[in-house]
């Protein structure tokens, strides 16, 4: 919100809105321009009539466009604080803010991308709200290569497809990006739908055409070239908790056969967490862009 007055009290309030500028409120009063005035009260309710009675205080304003409830040209904003204790709210408000309405957030995408709609999670599916502010913080743009090498169900892949991003990714648990883990939901007792992937995800958010595919690949063996430049990384490291900490290895020395090698699924050993973070530190170091930036967590022990 551009702020225009603050105060404490309705009459210190509108005080302050007759001293601002009036050359800086003049371009959103053209008659060309539909306004509407918005009450918004933090901790309190109010009914509507007295919502109309704090609109109409405003009356002095030399606003000279037709009224729009829905969609208007201009949004002047009324907010009231009335504290943090629902039990004791005051008669009148601690703090008053007026000014007009720039933009509203985003927070319809968190029910959108919800886990409890969306077609293949698993146990360690990123909560929606947390893989947009990562590909937030990513500063993912239309257009941006974007990789998570820690894939999982694609939780970061659908965030980061939102912003523009062509997605890919890769994980070492092949059952895993092939839909063939145990499902985790209640209602499907055995096994998973045929159709449950990274890729049905993107489909169900109309998002296909951003997804490049997953790999299944260990993050310790690079797979890329040198020249491979990445936008952003954006990734949720496994902890050894809910999910095990692996990569490619055996400490048995073995020979596989001719005929076992076509479905062969190579065994694997323990890979330490310390050991993750300086893998994905050196690679997102070497096949980052200028510029580019690694989002990812990092597990603390209080």
């Amino acid at each position: 919100m551009e702020l225009w007055a603050q105060a404490k009290t309705e009459e210190e309030l509108h005080k302050n809105v007759r001293s601002y500028p009036m050359e800086l409120m003049k371009p959103y009063f053209k008659p060309d321009l539909s306004f509407k005035i918005s009450v918004e009260t933090f901790c309190n309710r109010q009914s509507q009539a007295e919502k109309v009675t704090k609109i109409e205080s405003f009356s002095y304003l030399p606003l000279e466009g037709p009224v729009k409830l829905n969609d208007p040209d201009v949004c002047l904003q009324l907010l009231e604080y009335y504290g943090l204790d629902s039990n004791h709210i005051p008669e009148k408000p601690y703090n008053l803010f007026f000014g007009r309405w720039i933009a509203d957030g985003q927070r319809d995408v968190i029910t959108k991308l919800s886990l409890k709609t969306r077609k293949f999670i698993g146990n360690t599916s990123m909560d929606p709200q947390l893989s947009l502010y990562m590909a937030n913080q990513a500063l993912v743009r239309n257009g941006d290569l974007v990789l998570d090498p820690f894939v999982g169900t694609g939780s970061l892949l659908v965030a980061a497809s939102h912003f523009g991003g062509y997605v890919l990714g890769s994980d070492i648990d092949f059952l895993m990006l092939h839909g063939k883990t145990r499902p985790t939901r209640i209602q499907q007792k055995k096994h998973r739908d045929k159709d449950e992937s990274v890729r049905s995800n993107m489909q169900q958010y109309g998002k296909d055409n951003q997804y490049l595919d997953v790999i299944v690949a260990d993050a310790s063996l690079p797979l890329w070239r040198p020249s491979f430049k990445l936008d952003c990384i954006i990734t949720d490291p496994p902890y050894g908790i809910r999910e095990a900490t692996e990569r490619i290895g055996s400490t048995k020395n073995y020979q596989i056969s001719d005929h076992h090698l076509v479905g062969h699924i190579p065994s694997k050993v323990e890979y330490g967490l310390q050991q993750i973070y300086q893998d994905l530190f050196q690679f997102a170091a070497q096949h980052l862009k200028m510029g580019g930036r690694l989002v990812c967590w990092i597990p603390v022990v209080r």
